[in-house]
């Protein structure tokens, strides 16, 4: 729904209406998480029926209760992110995204443990990852870290009986503005949601078995038509969370100014310039950190893990995140204090 507000106006206008709006858009992308849970639902509940001996009593009565169960179970999910996010600290989606990788790491360290303990991998094999995902984690804290920061000079103005004299401030720009949610969990949607429908509708057709073996993971077209996604969705987000545009406005009314470039338009189309390269930047840091993993694995140097690249961002911006919020937290409580 994020994507589709910046794509189609007029759910674009409908999302900058305010609170009414914003409801609206709640209630859509409700309904549209209930279709997409009854659908995938359906499908591994029909999967499970269709081993043999593994579901006692198969019928219409066990395909209503799973899909039920499981649906009831995303809908919980929802209501605990929205809870979270209201009443704690963080991003509820963020947080229990986070949780759910988090938990499997003992199991994915003692797996790699235990395969180099049986000779199944070598020594060297298991020093090159770690310091490859020690070195990954770096990459993401740094980035998500970085700033372009636009010089930006405010005139003297008068604010009620005070005139405020002239002075200097910095319009900060992320290196990466597309955040870590939308292209990194988007992606796999765009090449799976589409084999999964032919796959309903049509069945398991040469043609759709064959697709499927080459956009299997690690394979080179998963790696490149993945890229392609993530480098479309990162500027496409971008055009959602940074207009130029409204930055430019936003400026002008403050009476600000940025040196050497006229008010209104002209700063727009400066604004529009930084944010395409710092757009660039960010898009190629989001495909290398996202497909990492699959070029190890294509190399035959991996380690047979599950967490990916995509993972380890989600974690590691959550975190940052988490930081920053208990910090803000902490010295708004520390200036009620001093008050």
């Amino acid at each position: 729904m994020q994507l589709l507000s910046v794509v189609w106006g007029r759910l674009g206008a409908l999302e900058r209406s305010g609170e009414a709006g914003r409801r609206k858009i709640v209630r859509c992308t409700l309904i549209v998480t209930l279709g997409f849970a009854v659908f995938q639902a359906f499908g591994i509940a029909s999967a499970l029926q269709g081993i043999r001996g593994l579901v006692a009593e198969p019928g219409s009565w066990f395909l209503a209760s799973t899909i039920a169960t499981m649906v009831g179970g995303v809908f919980f999910l929802v209501w605990l992110s929205e809870q979270i996010t209201r009443h704690g600290i963080g991003n509820g989606l963020a947080l229990i995204l986070s949780v759910g990788v988090v938990v499997s790491l003992p199991s994915e360290i003692a797996t790699a443990l235990e395969l180099l303990r049986q000779g199944a991998v070598s020594g060297n094999v298991l020093l090159f990852n770690g310091v490859l995902w020690i070195a990954l984690i770096g990459l993401i804290v740094l980035v998500e870290s970085a700033r372009r920061n636009v010089p930006v000079e405010y005139g003297p103005r008068q604010v009620g009986k005070r005139l405020l004299g002239p002075r200097a401030s910095v319009l900060s720009i992320k290196l990466n503005s597309a955040g870590f949610l939308i292209p990194t969990t988007v992606a796999l949607w765009v090449i799976y949601l589409p084999l999964s429908f032919g796959a309903y509708l049509f069945g398991r057709t040469p043609w759709l078995a064959a697709a499927y073996a080459h956009l299997q993971f690690a394979q080179p077209l998963h790696i490149i038509l993945g890229s392609m996604i993530v480098i479309v969705l990162a500027f496409i987000y971008t055009a959602r969370v940074l207009d130029p545009e409204q930055a430019a406005e936003t400026l002008q009314a403050q009476g600000g100014t940025i040196p050497g470039i006229a008010p209104g338009e002209a700063t727009a189309d400066h604004l529009d310039r930084i944010a395409s390269l710092t757009t660039v930047v960010g898009a190629v840091y989001l495909v290398a950190v996202s497909l990492i993993p699959e070029l190890l694995v294509a190399g035959g140097v991996a380690l047979p893990y599950k967490i990916g690249g995509g993972s380890v961002l989600i974690v590691v911006c959550t975190i940052l995140d988490l930081k920053k919020q208990v910090r803000d937290l902490s010295r708004s409580n520390r200036g009620g204090e001093r008050i």
